[in-house]
C-alpha cells in the first residue's frame, strides 16, 4: 500500500469514529426534545426561523399607505398641517368625539359606531370617511377603524391604493368567525382597516343580517375607546343603508353644494331613526382664495 493510501484509509478510519461519537450524543438529546415537546406548548419551543416566519406574517398584514399620494390627493394626514380643510375637519372630529364618549353618548346606542353617507351617489362620501378616520387618527388615547361598507361600489382600496383583501363580506357570510383577521393593521399610527371583501350575490341580505348587527355590538363594546367610522352607501335607493343606520349611534350625511336638493336630503334623513345623532357635512364649496380648494362646514342636530 502506498503512503497516499495509507493517509487516505487512516482518515476514512477517523471520520467513522467520530460519526459513532456523534450518534451516540444525539441519543439522550432526542429523548429530551421528546420530554420537552410534552411539557412545553409549542410556542415556547418555538426555533428561532420560526419566529422570524410569524412576525414577517404578521408585518404582511399591515396595508401600507403613502403619505405623499395622500397629500396629493387632497387627503389630509399630517397633524402640523395648517391647512384650512385640516381645521374644519378638526371641528367636525371634536364634535364626532364628544358625542361618543361625552355626556350624549348614555343617549345614544353604540355611540362611538359613526355611518358616512349621502343621500346620492358620488357626493363625496367616501373621501370624507377616509379624511374623518385620518383625522381621528391623529388623537393621542384613540383608535380608529375605518370599514368599507359599501359593499356595491367599494372604494376605500381603490383610494388608498390597497388590495381588497378579505374583509367585511367574507366574515358576514360566514367563511370567517375571526373578526381579528379582517381588521388590518397600517403604518399610520391608530389606524385600523376593515376592507369590504369578497363581492357576493347577497350583498344586500348580508348588510342586514343578524351577524351584521352582532358585529356592530362586538366592535363597539370590544374596544370602547375605538372610534368606527362605517363608509356606508348611499341613503336613496340602497334599502339596507337605514337597516345599517340602525346598528350606529352617529351619522354624517355628506351634501355636496349646488347639486344635492332639498327635498332628496329631507327624504334621505327621513329614513333615519329619530335618535340618532346627525350631522352634515357640506362638501365641494370653493373659496375664491386660491389658497382654499374646498369647505367643509358641518351641522349637527336631531332627525325629527
Amino acid at each position: 500500500m502506498s503512503t497516499i493510501e495509507k493517509a487516505l484509509a487512516k482518515k476514512q478510519q477517523a471520520k467513522s469514529s467520530l460519526e459513532t461519537k456523534t450518534e451516540e450524543q444525539a441519543t439522550p438529546n432526542e429523548t429530551n426534545s421528546d420530554s420537552l415537546d410534552s411539557d412545553m406548548s409549542i410556542s415556547e419551543v418555538s426555533a428561532p426561523d420560526t419566529v422570524e416566519k410569524n412576525t414577517k406574517s404578521v408585518n404582511a398584514r399591515e396595508i401600507f399607505i403613502d403619505n405623499d399620494k395622500l397629500t396629493n390627493r387632497g387627503f389630509l394626514h399630517s397633524g402640523g398641517n395648517t391647512h384650512h380643510q385640516q381645521e374644519e375637519f378638526r371641528h367636525i372630529k371634536r364634535k364626532l368625539i364628544n358625542n361618543a364618549f361625552g355626556p350624549v353618548s348614555k343617549t345614544l346606542n353604540h355611540s362611538n359606531l359613526i355611518m358616512v353617507s349621502s343621500a346620492s351617489p358620488n357626493e363625496g362620501k367616501t373621501f370624507i370617511s377616509i379624511n374623518l378616520a385620518l383625522s381621528v387618527a391623529l388623537e393621542q388615547d384613540k383608535t380608529v377603524l375605518l370599514i368599507d361598507a359599501d359593499v356595491l361600489r367599494p372604494s376605500i382600496h381603490h383610494e388608498l391604493e390597497f388590495d381588497n383583501q378579505t374583509g367585511l363580506l367574507d366574515y358576514l357570510c360566514g367563511d370567517t368567525d375571526d373578526v381579528s383577521s379582517i381588521i388590518y393593521p397600517t403604518n399610520i399610527d391608530n389606524l385600523r382597516i376593515m376592507p369590504a371583501g369578497s363581492a357576493h350575490l347577497l350583498t344586500n341580505e348580508l348588510l342586514a343580517s343578524e351577524r351584521m348587527a352582532t358585529l356592530a355590538h362586538e366592535l363597539s363594546n370590544r374596544y370602547p375607546d375605538r372610534v368606527v367610522i362605517f363608509d356606508c352607501p348611499p341613503l336613496l335607493g340602497v334599502t339596507e343603508t337605514p337597516v345599517l343606520a340602525s346598528l350606529v349611534g352617529q351619522a354624517v350625511v355628506v351634501v355636496e353644494e349646488s347639486r344635492t336638493k332639498l327635498d332628496h336630503i329631507k327624504k334621505a334623513t327621513s329614513q333615519l331613526d329619530e335618535n340618532l345623532a346627525i350631522g352634515f357635512v357640506l362638501n365641494k364649496t370653493v373659496k375664491t382664495s386660491k389658497d382654499i380648494y374646498g369647505y367643509y362646514g358641518y351641522g349637527y342636530g336631531r332627525n325629527r
